[in-house]
């Protein structure tokens, strides 16, 4: 996830994540034999619970009752919070280090997740210290040997087999350019693409060669029909409706399945995804990445982080309430109101660092030397200390470890009317820390420019989320405390 320059629609510009922008949440098993889906699903999950039996076996421990049921506990809970392995996929669809990164932050959780169920009910003490540990170390290591040599035979597999299912697609633009690129990248698919048809002429059609152009869209019905074509993908634009149409109805004298790819470049979208009421299909354009079991998974992060947080340094922050109490006359605490989830107006907490305490219809923000700025308040905000508080707010559900800053209700209520977009952040909660703050958009933002620049990372964030990047967000928060220089 390497920062590059990368320009999303006119509005949108910065240094973001070196991922797809235009990112659909479908189903993409659904189109693959179900067997292979089934594989991809379950092999994580089966080499975990292999490889707990295998070092016990190792270790010549006897088989007992309650390591049967820590590989059933283990083998469900992976199935949940554990992401569908990549066996089925060519190696350019997902780096080895994004794979290997993702699978220790969630193997990680597994494993916090089954200490605290075994203290709780007091079972740990059943289970051979030696076994737990060989266990926790060797399955990552274990999962992504066995998910290599799957992908070499699932690969090798369908290399010597004949495609079984051939499919034609309706006009040649971005979209259908986008999608015949997966199709001849995906031999699981089992399918031949042999063409498109669309009504321009060929010198009209860019790179496509003249090979590839099968005829215009009048001419599909019948093709599909001599050819016995198994599958069709109409890219047509959604404006197009008459010829969406015309195109269905000369197709109903054939078998072949029918999809429609919609061309949703032109979206600016944030964790789109498809599904269906009552059978209607729907398909969500701005939603908040934090949906059903993610959003569990993120709270229970958020409780267990910011808990053994406030446990670990109450001591420092006592401290650092008697040196903010004595070093200046004024409240411990700085209280004042921002906006937190989809836009509610929350209280968030700091150690008062300044000798004004504003929360009104005008907010400055700390310039660098501001003289309202306490000798003891420089270096708190210096080393972000004046955050700490901020835990409580986490504890209490107003905010988590990881988000976009939260705003003065005063800034909001300025570039909510001047940066497009700028009310998508609150789709989740603030946070502590966040994906602006350690790409160096830390502290004051004297510009529109910089404001938009921060507003384009917390939407990236929103685009991308998942727990291997909070991870990373955490690591380089820590290391910048000690080097940021834009923080005063």
């Amino acid at each position: 996830m390497k920062p590059v320059i990368a320009q999303h629609n006119n509005h949108y510009h910065g240094n973001l994540v070196d991922m797809p922008n235009k990112k659909l949440h479908v189903n993409a098993n659904a189109f693959m034999p179900p067997y292979l889906a089934l594989l991809e699903y379950l092999i994580d999950p089966l080499l975990i619970v292999a490889s707990l039996f295998l070092i016990i076996y190792a270790y010549g421990v006897p088989l007992q009752n309650p390591h049967i049921i820590l590989a059933v506990i283990a083998f469900f809970i992976s199935c949940v919070i554990f992401e569908p392995s990549d066996v089925c996929r060519p190696w350019r669809y997902r780096g080895l280090w994004d794979r290997s990164r993702s699978l220790i932050v969630s193997w990680t959780l597994l494993v916090g997740i089954m200490l605290f169920l075994g203290y709780a009910t007091k079972y740990s003490d059943e289970f051979s210290r030696r076994v737990m540990l060989t266990w926790f170390f060797t399955v990552p290591l274990v999962i992504l040997l066995g998910n290599g040599l799957a992908r070499l035979l699932v690969l090798k597999f369908f290399e010597l087999e004949t495609n079984t299912r051939s499919a034609v697609i309706a006009v040649a633009n971005d979209a259908s350019q986008r999608l015949a690129q997966s199709i001849s990248g995906s031999p699981q698919m089992g399918m031949s693409l042999k063409g498109y048809f669309d009504d321009r002429s060929i010198d009209r059609l860019g790179a496509l060669g003249s090979d590839q152009l099968l005829g215009r869209l009048e001419d599909m019905a019948r093709y599909v029909s001599d050819n016995k074509i198994d599958v069709i993908y109409i890219a047509l634009p959604m404006v197009k409706q008459d010829r969406i149409v015309n195109l269905l109805n000369g197709l109903r004298d054939t078998t072949a399945s029918v999809y429609f790819v919609p061309d949703i470049s032109f979206f600016d979208l944030i964790q789109a995804r498809m599904g269906e009421i009552n059978g209607i299909p729907v398909m969500s354009v701005c939603e908040t990445p934090f949906f059903g079991l993610s959003g569990l998974l993120k709270r229970l992060f958020d409780i267990a982080f910011s808990g053994a947080a406030l446990a670990v340094l109450s001591p420092l922050m006592l401290l650092l309430a008697i040196g903010v109490k004595s070093s200046s006359p004024g409240p411990i605490l700085f209280r004042q109101r921002r906006y937190g989830l989809d836009g509610e107006d929350i209280v968030v907490y700091k150690f008062r660092s300044m000798t004004v305490c504003e929360d009104g219809d005008q907010v400055n923000q700390a310039t660098r030397a501001d003289k309202r700025i306490t000798p003891f308040g420089a270096f708190l905000r210096r080393t972000s200390l004046d955050e700490l508080p901020q835990f409580i707010n986490v504890l209490q559900g107003r905010m988590s470890v990881v988000g976009p800053r939260p705003h003065a209700v005063a800034h909001n209520e300025i570039y909510r009317k001047l940066i497009k977009g700028y009310m998508v952040r609150h789709k989740v909660k603030p946070g502590i820390t966040g994906w602006a703050q350690v790409n160096g958009l830390r502290g004051e933002t004297e510009t529109l420019e910089k404001m938009k620049l921060r507003i384009d990372y917390d939407l990236d964030y929103l685009r991308h989320w998942s727990m291997d990047l909070d991870v990373k967000i955490i690591m380089k928060t820590v290391l910048l405390v000690f080097k940021d220089r834009n923080a005063y």
